[in-house]
């Protein structure tokens, strides 16, 4: 082989190998083919069928369906506080198929920011106790959480109540909280479980026009939800019924 052969292999084998990793860092989340049952006494109950998806990096996805659809095991799976059966999952480059319980919980605090229906506030805690957790859970120390927290405060409108408890908020300011809690520890993708199912209407929308900023700002966000309505404010939709992937486009 020439000089100017080897030359060109090396340069194509560095595009293969820049492509891949193109490739890897777009993709956040790919999961194929994965299946989920229950046992239910004598009875398996199989809740997810061969569900596969793809999630890039800065995308805005809803998993919309019915109560009984799979879509809150999905979630679970997502998340990784369940694990599934068969298939392959993995989130951000890491395989969570082979991911020990331990293993599952770094991932947990470091890759993924929750935001639930019930916002999940630890009621004796102040606003600023409640959104720090993530980082103390990392063993930051205190006054450094504080002040790493307060940019995502002040983003999310809160400053004026970080010493108020949750009962002294409204529904639509503790959903706030919760999703600046998520936010904190700037993980690769929010994942929002019925975000906005315990609000009125008027608050719902603030907080679906908070997750349109948060995205453009470039954050990664998958969204669990049973209304089209609150689906079609994100930037792709797909429809899950029976535990099977029906509609990747709504």
């Amino acid at each position: 082989m020439d000089a100017l052969t080897e030359m060109n292999v090396r340069e194509n084998v560095q595009m293969c190998r820049t492509q891949e990793e193109r490739e890897e860092i777009r993709e956040v989340i790919r999961m194929q083919n994965i299946n989920k049952s229950y046992q239910m006494g004598e009875q398996s109950l199989h809740v997810l069928k061969n569900v596969s998806l793809t999630v890039n990096r800065g995308e805005y996805l809803a998993i919309l369906g019915p109560s009984g659809s799979g879509k809150s095991t999905l979630m679970n799976i997502i998340g990784c506080m369940d694990v599934m059966d068969e298939g392959s999952y993995h989130l951000d480059g890491v395989e969570i198929g082979h991911a020990k319980e331990k293993e599952l919980a770094g991932i947990r605090n470091q890759k993924i920011g929750f935001i639930f229906q019930k916002y999940h506030l630890i009621p004796t805690y102040n606003v600023l106790q409640n959104i720090v957790m993530p980082l103390l859970m990392r063993g930051m120390g205190l006054k450094e959480a504080e002040e790493a927290s307060m940019n995502v405060i002040e983003l999310l409108g809160l400053k004026e109540r970080i010493r108020h408890k949750p009962n002294e908020l409204s529904g639509g300011q503790q959903q706030r909280v919760a999703i600046a809690r998520a936010l904190v520890g700037q993980p690769t993708i929010l994942l929002a479980d019925e975000p906005t199912g315990a609000l009125d209407g008027n608050s719902g929308k603030e907080v679906l026009k908070l997750f349109a900023n948060l995205n453009d700002m470039g954050n990664t966000i998958v969204m669990i939800t049973h209304d089209s309505n609150v689906a079609k404010h994100a930037g792709r939709a797909m429809r899950i019924v029976d535990g099977e992937i029906v509609e990747n486009s709504i």
